[in-house]
């Protein structure tokens, strides 16, 4: 299949990209393929994968989005387990099959408090988000015009199958940064995820089945690998959980949670196993170092977390993790709670955690090993931990 060169249709570095790249992935798309992306800096919008691509960024490759939210179509997404239509994720894909993002180059989203991060929830959308919800409104209804909305994940497959993500670096991310949703067959393998931004979870497999995270790095604003499956009424109407995934051979630096499930985890999540898993020390670094944009992260809250409540719902079980060793985390390696953010009422939907099981369990440094808050109405049932000798 053959290769088309993004400067073959009009790309130069430093300059506006968007069309030339736009215009190589329908040409790719006719054969399939690889769109590549040469050494140099390039700037673009949007970019949107199809059938049978495969989007190459070169070594010394630097894809280079623009911040400006006007220049971000308005499509179908999930925005924190809520279905709408908003500003477009920086990479898109929606009902493709036969994808991929792979190279060892840089997707720098170019985030920071000077846009992306500056309103990170603005206030009326989200409010009039949820009250759609409450109304049920259809989802084709739950439109938000250009300039508002919310922060667009940096890479979303949507409602695809036969996703593949590979080698490259990403910096900088508006909001969650891999997140594909009603996907089916996911590998992720050998990223590094450099973003310490606001709810900069690096990789937040959404309502998707069989999915592979290998080989990972994540050094992020929040969780780093968060597996969901929706938001209270939302996550329930659509009713796709997350389940058969594997996690193994994933370093982690800085973020709330090296795995977490939930919290908007509605529909459930099940056979989910991690193994072979690292929490790290963050390295000493400067504001401004590459990829931080000023935002120094302090390392690495919990190893495991599980996080719901009663307005979640949604049964969360068959949790295995195993062989994980601990350098050090700032509050519990362990840490499991059916009252997250619970409101002050019973909120009428009882989560259900089970069967989970951690064997040879490492830590070198942690103020508590395991921390369990649940309640009356939704028990934390059936947890085994087997702890091993740290070296």
């Amino acid at each position: 299949m053959p290769d088309h060169l993004i400067t073959t249709y009009g790309a130069r570095p430093t300059a506006e990209c968007t069309m030339a790249i736009a215009e190589a992935v329908d040409a790719c798309a006719l054969t399939g393929g690889r769109v590549v992306v040469p050494d140099g800096v390039f700037v673009t919008g949007p970019v949107r994968l199809r059938s049978n691509v495969e989007l190459h960024l070169s070594a010394g490759a630097t894809l280079r989005f623009r911040t400006d939210p006007t220049a971000y179509p308005i499509v179908r997404t999930r925005w924190q387990g809520i279905e709408c239509f908003s500003h477009s994720p920086l990479i898109y894909a929606y009902d493709e099959a036969d994808i991929a993002i792979t190279g060892t180059g840089t997707l720098d989203g170019g985030a920071s408090t000077d846009n992306w991060w500056s309103n990170t929830r603005p206030r009326t959308d989200w409010e009039r988000l949820l009250r759609m919800v409450e109304a049920d409104v259809p989802v084709e209804d739950r439109i938000f015009d250009p300039g508002h909305g919310f922060r667009p994940s940096f890479i979303q497959p949507h409602t695809s199958r036969r996703v593949r993500i590979e080698d490259v670096r990403i910096v900088n991310a508006p909001m969650w940064v891999v997140h594909p949703v009603f996907c089916t067959d996911v590998l992720i393998r050998g990223i590094t995820v450099d973003s310490l931004g606001p709810n900069n979870d690096g990789c937040n497999p959404d309502s998707c089945e069989n999915v592979v995270i290998t080989g990972c790095s994540f050094t992020t604003g929040d969780d780093c690998i968060a597996i969901k499956s929706g938001r209270d009424a939302d996550g329930r109407r659509v009713g796709r959980p997350s389940r058969n995934i594997l996690i193994e051979s994933c370093r982690f630096t800085t973020g709330h949670g090296a795995l977490t499930i939930g919290s908007e985890a509605s529909a459930g999540a099940s056979n989910i196993q991690a193994r072979d898993l690292h929490i790290t020390t963050p390295a000493t670094c400067s504001a401004g170092g590459s990829g931080s944009s000023g935002v120094v992260g302090a390392g690495v809250d919990h190893a495991l977390r599980i996080k719901t409540n009663s307005l979640r719902g949604g049964v969360i079980e068959h949790v295995t993790v195993e062989n994980v060793v601990v350098d050090a985390v700032t509050t519990s390696a362990i840490l499991i709670t059916t009252r997250h953010a619970e409101p002050e009422q019973f909120g009428g939907h009882a989560p259900v955690v089970r069967d989970i099981t951690v064997t040879n369990l490492a830590v070198r440094s942690a103020p508590r090993t395991v921390e369990i808050h649940d309640s009356p109405q939704a028990p934390v049932e059936s947890f085994t931990l087997t702890t091993s000798e740290t070296p």
